[in-house]
């Protein structure tokens, strides 16, 4: 098929973006399709056209646009197929606080939160004790993350984020270790425990340096646990409406409690990111799962892929 990669943008999430094209890039032409990158770095302007002469769009794109439903709006109103959750769904997880109010609505456990659509002022508090986590409403790969643990640090951390623009939120730091769960399809994958070795939570550099986290998958847990981390995982999905797959994060508190943080709809796709590792230990490579990706995509806009 000729496939139009997606990815880069104008986010702060574009380098994140373009290192894992390379690799989706390179899987595309392994699995025999014919590749041309489209990198919206400034502007959608063109998106339409090129698109229209693909078969298939592959995005890759993290933070807005992307992540936001925009590109996958524009994808719908030019009849051109692509992986992964539409417009609505996309939209939902990207908005912390709108998914948290699903989450809610659904029996998930998620942290308390408050929303902050512009910086609150100089003395403002939150309603919950310190510490507390402090990020971006509409970000993500932990970018612009801050804990804070009284009033000066908070100040400054507001300060901070509401000079980038945009929107913030505010949650009680729950105690515990990181775990996150994929979804392909309609399964959940086996989770991950996430150790970090630096910031003592799963920050930006912690994602992104090697050697800065441990990843253990399958995550040593014990199985009534994992049962419920893929149950959970697997009910946020459907509860934003989400198609293809997707990648759920919680905390898991030392009384054995689980707390949905967020749903990634476009997760980190180098062969050693989340999701793929999750993919490898039930089997599937990391052209695999490109491949299984693309099966998904089509079988949602009900097309089916030709034979080679």
């Amino acid at each position: 098929m000729r496939i139009l990669l997606i990815a880069g943008g104008w986010s702060e999430e574009r380098d994140v973006s373009l290192s894992g094209a390379r690799g989706i890039h390179a899987a595309l032409e392994r699995l025999g399709h014919q590749v041309t990158l489209f990198d919206p770095c400034r502007t959608l302007a063109g998106l339409l056209e090129a698109a229209q002469a693909h078969d298939f769009a592959f995005l890759n794109l993290h933070g807005q646009p992307g992540e936001d439903g925009l590109v996958q709006a524009l994808l719908e109103t030019a009849g051109v197929p692509y992986q992964g959750s539409g417009p609505a769904g996309s939209f939902l997880a990207l908005n912390k606080a709108a998914a948290k109010d699903v989450f809610v609505r659904n029996g998930l456990p998620t942290p308390e939160w408050v929303f902050l659509p512009a910086h609150p002022g100089a003395d403002w508090e939150p309603p919950f004790a310190f510490p507390a986590f402090i990020k971006s409403n509409n970000g993500g790969s932990s970018l612009a993350l801050h804990r804070v643990s009284c009033p000066g640090e908070l100040a400054r951390a507001l300060d901070e984020l509401f000079t980038r623009g945009g929107e913030a939120i505010i949650e009680p730091a729950v105690e515990g270790v990181e775990v996150t769960c994929g979804v392909l399809g309609d399964e959940a994958l086996p989770p991950i425990l996430i150790r970090p070795l630096g910031a003592g939570f799963f920050d930006y550099a912690s994602k992104y340096t090697p050697g800065q986290a441990e990843e253990l998958c399958p995550a040593p847990l014990p199985g009534e646990v994992t049962a419920k981390v893929r149950e959970y995982a697997l009910r946020a999905h459907r509860a934003l409406g989400l198609r293809g797959y997707s990648r759920s994060d919680f905390i898991l508190t030392p009384a054995g409690a689980l707390s949905l943080l967020e749903v990634n709809t476009l997760p980190g796709m180098t062969a050693t990111s989340l999701l793929p590792q999750e993919a490898a230990a039930v089997g599937i490579s990391f052209d695999g799962l490109i491949g299984r990706l693309i099966e998904l995509g089509l079988a949602a806009h009900g097309k089916q892929q030709e034979k080679a």
